[in-house]
C-alpha cells in the first residue's frame, strides 16, 4: 500500500514546530524537513502554514528569531524556543497526549 501524507489538524503545526525547536535552533526549511523525516514522510507542512504558524508563535513570544547563514551559505532566519515556549510546549504535549489517549480508547472499543 503506498504511503500517503496525513492532513494536519488545526493546532497541530504549532506543537510540531515547538517540539522540533526543542532539539535546537532551525530555519524554516529545516523545521519542515525535520517534521517530514521524523514522521517517516507522513506529515508535511506547507510553506504558507509553516510561516503563518512561526509568526503566530513569535507574536506569543514562544519563539525568537535571528538572521544567520544556512548550511549552503544563504541568509536564513533561525528560530529557537524561549522559556515561555518551553512551558507552552509542555502544556501542549500534555493536552495532545490526553487527546490521543481519548481517541484511542474510542477507536479500540469493540
Amino acid at each position: 500500500m503506498p504511503k500517503t501524507s496525513l492532513e494536519l489538524m488545526q493546532g497541530t503545526v504549532a506543537v510540531l514546530i515547538l517540539k522540533t525547536l526543542s532539539w535546537g535552533a532551525m530555519h524554516g526549511y529545516d523545521i519542515s524537513r525535520t517534521i517530514r523525516q521524523r514522521s517517516d514522510g507522513a506529515l508535511g507542512v506547507e510553506d504558507a502554514a509553516l510561516y503563518q504558524a512561526l509568526h503566530r508563535l513569535e507574536k506569543r513570544a514562544w519563539i525568537e528569531a535571528e538572521w544567520g547563514l544556512s548550511e549552503n551559505n544563504r541568509r536564513a532566519k533561525f528560530y529557537r524556543l524561549t522559556g515561555d515556549g518551553r512551558q507552552a510546549l509542555q502544556a501542549e504535549l500534555s493536552t495532545w497526549r490526553s487527546y490521543v489517549d481519548a481517541v484511542s480508547k474510542v477507536l479500540e472499543t469493540a
